[in-house]
Formats: structure tokens, sequence, C-alpha cells
């Protein structure tokens, strides 16, 4: 199971954020929250996940900036694996048929190449 999976509703949405800017202080954390708390509150919730061993800070001048302690990639993985074992029991030709319903009419034919590309060198490879 995720490291993730035990965070707060709050807790999550500025490890979301964290992942999506890579690095990020309270205030610049606070104003991509939906319906944002109060600064203090976000503060404390930063310092939470950090004595939870979920974010790391660097000073920068008068500010804290925070950054994710795992890497992206290492947390994406971790993501699609807890997905995939919760919603498709493991299966990942089942998650492969969802995404493809889900984004059929958005994919372009580029992106169904890469897909298609990218089960090629898989099979190729022997996984």
């Amino acid at each position: 199971m995720s490291a993730l999976s035990g965070l707060s509703r709050r807790e999550r949405q500025i490890m979301d954020i964290l992942y999506q800017r890579g690095k990020a202080s309270a205030s610049e954390v606070r104003e991509r929250m939906p319906d944002p708390p109060s600064y203090s509150a976000v503060r404390a919730m930063l310092r939470i996940l950090e004595e939870k061993g979920h974010l790391n800070h660097q000073e920068e001048g008068l500010k804290y900036v925070y950054t994710p302690v795992v890497a992206r990639d290492k947390a994406k993985r971790s993501a699609v694996q807890h997905l995939l074992d919760t919603f498709f029991n493991g299966e990942p030709e089942q998650i492969m048929a969802a995404l493809l319903d889900v984004s059929s009419t958005r994919l372009t034919r580029e992106e169904l190449d890469r897909m298609s590309a990218m089960i090629e060198k898989a099979r190729k490879e022997g996984h």
C-alpha cells in the first residue's frame, strides 16, 4: 500500500501540489489549494508532513521551501500499483481497458501509436 494512503484529504492535496510543482513555499501551496485553510493551518500541515517523513524543507531567503522526500517517479509507481491492486485485481489489462474507455475520444493517433510501441517493447523484452 502507498505510503501516502494514510494521509488526510488536506495532506494529500498538499502532497499533490508539491509533486506537481517539485517544490513550493507555504503561501504557494495555499494559493493552489481548493477552498484553502488559513496560512497558519497550511504551515502546520507542512510541519506535520515533515514530521511524518514525507517532506523536507530548505530556507530560501525568509521562507521555507518544501520538497517531497520520495521522488515523483517512485511515488507514481507506488500510486499506480495501489490503483492496480485496489480497483483492478492486479490485472494490468483491466486498467488499460479502463484507460482506453475513459480516454478513447481524447487520444490522438500519435498517443495511440506511442502506447502501441510501449506494448510492443514490453513484449520484446519478455515482460
